[in-house]
Order: structure tokens, then sequence, then C-alpha cells
């Protein structure tokens, strides 16, 4: 497995007024380089997770270390290096695409001429010329899917956090933005990639993690787990086997 630019260990984090943690002891590495799928029904923890991994949440215990910097004694150190493209929109509607894009760059520290540069090349990377005037009220939800992309690999991080960044959209426009990560991630972008859609992480991701009520479940590529259960043909049934077939409301 290739170094580690991100190690967590025995992360846990508790909500106040829940009766069990929604991140419970929780160790898991990603790989410099790596495309990583973090599975799991709803309410398993994942979006926690990725906002514990980013530094955007503090866990109440474990230990985090990204790039070799402990990222919870020195998180301004290491934010730099990550992007997190969310479940919900990171982008405000009533501004334009440019407008948006621009915000974002400047948070960044992106400045000037290498800040156009940047927004030019993340609206060709996503299709999105032709609205770049247009306010993010009026896009499709693919069109939002695509721009809250492009915000999210403005500059050029070394790791990037995707909770569910296909949800919802149409055929064309996933087809796309999966195109897109393997782009990046064949260019040594790492990822941890939350999604419910199994063929997605089948085709895209080169290892996952299965994780449910805020525990580990089961760990490696597809073919090792489906290997590890031969009485599962696909992903979705090994899936449903881990996880089990209750709903999940």
């Amino acid at each position: 497995m290739a170094e580690a630019i991100l190690t967590a260990t025995a992360l846990q984090k508790c909500y106040c007024g829940q009766s069990s943690p929604a991140v419970n002891g929780l160790d898991l590495m990603l790989g410099k380089g790596e495309l990583l799928a973090l599975l799991g029904p709803n309410g398993a923890g994942k979006t926690t997770t990725l906002s514990l991994l980013s530094t955007l949440m503090r866990p109440d215990s474990g230990t985090l270390t990204i790039d070799g910097v402990d990222a919870l004694k020195h998180a301004e150190q290491v934010r730099h290096l990550m992007g997190v493209v969310p479940q919900d929109l990171a982008l405000y509607p009533t501004l334009t695409l440019h407008e948006n894009l621009n915000f974002w760059g400047r948070l960044y520290g992106l400045r000037g001429r290498s800040l156009q540069q940047r927004v030019d090349e993340c609206i060709q990377f996503t299709a999105l010329e032709g609205v770049l005037s247009h306010r993010i009220d009026t896009f499709s939800g693919g069109m939002k899917r695509r721009a809250n992309l492009a915000a999210g690999i403005l500059h050029q991080p070394q790791i990037l956090f995707l909770d569910e960044p296909t949800v919802g959209i149409d055929a064309q426009s996933r087809h796309l933005i999966l195109t897109n990560l393997r782009q990046l991630n064949a260019q040594g972008m790492s990822m941890i990639y939350t999604s419910h859609y199994m063929e997605e992480v089948s085709q895209l991701c080169q290892r996952l993690v299965v994780m449910d009520e805020g525990v580990w479940v089961a760990e490696g590529s597809v073919e090792q787990l489906l290997a590890e259960h031969p009485d599962c043909d696909h992903l979705e049934e090994l899936f449903l086997k881990l996880t089990g077939k209750q709903l999940r409301d």
C-alpha cells in the first residue's frame, strides 16, 4: 500500500443528546494517490467522519495525522492541503458561478492572474463555460453538482473529500463527474468518496471501508471482499450482508 497521507486512529464523536457515538473508535488510513470509498447506510456516521477527517469538526477523542502533521493540534497547517465537496451545495445561490468561484478562490489564498487561471481551468474541466455569469439558483441539479466540484478543486488540493457528489443528477453529469475524478486521481490527488451507488464505487475506487453505527465493519478492495464472501455476487449484495436489509430512513 502507498505511503499514508492521512491516518486516523480511534476517532470518537458523540453528539449532545445521543445515546451512542456517531463515530465510535474508527481507524482509517488513506494512501497517497489512493481513491478510497467510505460506505455505510444512512446514519452510519459517514458525513461525521468526513467532517472529522477534514478538520471541520473536532473529535471527542482519537488522533488525526495529515501529511505528517498532527491535524488536531495544527489544523491551520493542513487545511490548504484539503478540498471538500459536501453533500449540501457549498455555493451561494443568488451569486453567479463566477462570483462564487472568485469568492472561494480568495478564501483559498488565490489572487489575481493565478485565481483567474484556476477559475478558467475549473470551468472548462466541469464543462460550465457557457454559464459563468449565471446565478447558481438557475442551474439544473447536474450543473450545481459540477459547480460544487469546481469550487472544491480550485486550489488543487492533495486530498479531496467527496460526500455523495453525484446524488440526484442526470446520467451525463454523473458520467462527467466520475470521469473528472478518475483524471484527478490519476494525476495523484488522494480522495475519500462516499456514495450509495455501488456501481460507481466498484468502477471508481481502489479500496473501500464499510462502517455502520459509527464503527468499522469491513475493509479491502471489492475483489478481496467478494472473495471473502463467496455467497455474494456483487458489491450491493455484500453491502446488504454486512449492514443488514433493515430500512434506515
